[in-house]
């Protein structure tokens, strides 16, 4: 409930879209209104928290009720004690550092690309083609562009999910499942995050978006590309990550000569 509000913010995202023309018009209007609602009711509703997880409590099903609990308890069991906890702090931002900067190189290829699309000739590129292939191929192109990005960003969580695999399946409790629950947590963290950076790519760049049969050949094809290079991406991203730690590193006496 204290989370309802979605923030001023989302007035520049809308904007933002609306004046790239990725998204549709009626979208600003909606996104004001609901600000203005969220920010209107949040005071109500953390003020009704209680309450209404009380009433929660008295209707929900006792399985629910059971997993629910249980998510609690896991959530607490990895907490790190008070030695750990900085250093597992820190690795833990830089990890999730590291993603959003990945996404952001992500999103702005998509959202240029879509610009790109609407206000430039780029369409005649893809003359040869039909023209429902037009736009698929256009996509698969960004896509491609993106890739090295979604691979980083893909190691990046697969780290943090074997991290939170660690601290939070103990081999007294899982016994001899220990590793194979942590492989599976620690691939499930990667997967559903990549999934969800997606479905937020494929609502940035909606204006060249292919029909979903074509969508989910060249999602077939770019995963196949990615695994078969997977190794070329992995190293051209560090030799990419240290260029750029050398370049924010260096003085200006060095850049000068």
């Amino acid at each position: 409930m204290g989370l309802a509000q979605i923030g001023e913010f989302s007035f520049i995202i809308a904007s933002l879209g609306l004046s790239l023309k990725v998204t549709s018009d009626f979208l600003y209007p909606i996104a004001v209104a609901v600000s203005a609602l969220t920010t209107l009711l949040t005071p109500y509703l953390i003020r009704s928290s209680d309450g209404v997880v009380t009433g929660l409590g008295r209707v929900l099903p006792q399985r629910l009720k059971d997993d629910m609990n249980a998510y609690t308890e896991w959530m607490q069991s990895i907490r790190p004690d008070d030695e750990g906890k900085a250093v597992l702090r820190a690795i833990i931002r830089r990890i999730l550092i590291h993603v959003f900067l990945n996404f952001c190189a992500v999103a702005a290829i998509f959202l240029v690309s879509a610009w790109a699309w609407e206000n430039t000739t780029l369409r005649g590129w893809f003359d040869a083609l039909q023209p429902t292939w037009q736009i698929t191929a256009f996509w698969a192109v960004t896509l491609l562009a993106a890739l090295p990005f979604l691979v980083a960003a893909y190691r990046k969580l697969e780290a943090l999910g074997m991290l939170l695999a660690e601290m939070s399946v103990s081999p007294e409790v899982a016994g001899k499942y220990t590793a194979p629950v942590r492989k599976l947590f620690a691939t499930l963290l990667p997967v559903g995050s990549l999934i969800i950076m997606l479905l937020l790519v494929a609502a940035l760049s909606s204006s060249i978006l292919p029909p979903w049969h074509q969508l989910t050949l060249v999602l077939t094809l770019v995963i196949a590309l990615a695994i078969a290079l997977w190794g070329y991406f992995v190293r051209w991203h560090s030799r990419l990550q240290i260029a750029l730690k050398e370049t924010l590193e260096s003085s200006p006496d060095d850049a000068s000569h």
